[in-house]
């Protein structure tokens, strides 16, 4: 029997919330939304990285703490796109109630947002980092 994951289950509930939104997929130009993004593919997309996962239960409950990053890559001349896009994630994930499979969402907040220029390969990306709590369902 493998142990369902809250990581996991957090990072399936963010990507589907996010391809579920028709204002970004029009932001992005489709469904652009990866945990890995497909082998050439092409700005603008938003990529689900890296995730650090510590213990935060209290006394009477277990529950995690998860520091989720949404990395918004994008071509545009200015950071302008990027940064359309990182507030478009935001919007929709900040105390959002999201259903986790085989867990609860205590809660999901944003921390913060950095941007900046990637110049030798023409490329921008905002950084869009979350704080969230779960505990077991």
């Amino acid at each position: 029997m493998t142990i369902p994951s809250a990581c996991l289950a957090l990072r399936a509930a963010v990507v589907a919330r996010l391809l579920a939104d028709a204002g970004l997929s029009a932001l992005l130009g489709g469904a652009r939304v990866h945990d890995e993004p497909p082998r050439g593919a092409s700005p603008p997309y938003v990529l689900v990285g890296d995730v650090a996962t510590s213990d935060a239960s209290g006394d009477e409950a277990p529950a995690e703490e998860h520091l989720l990053a949404l990395e918004v890559w994008s071509r545009e001349g200015g950071l302008s796109e990027a940064l359309k896009v990182a507030d478009r994630a935001v919007r929709l994930l900040d105390g959002a109630a999201l259903a986790l499979d085989g867990f609860r969402l205590a809660s999901l907040a944003w921390r913060t947002t950095d941007a900046g220029r990637f110049a030798d390969a023409g490329l921008r990306r905002a950084t869009v980092t979350f704080r969230a709590v779960t505990e077991p369902a």
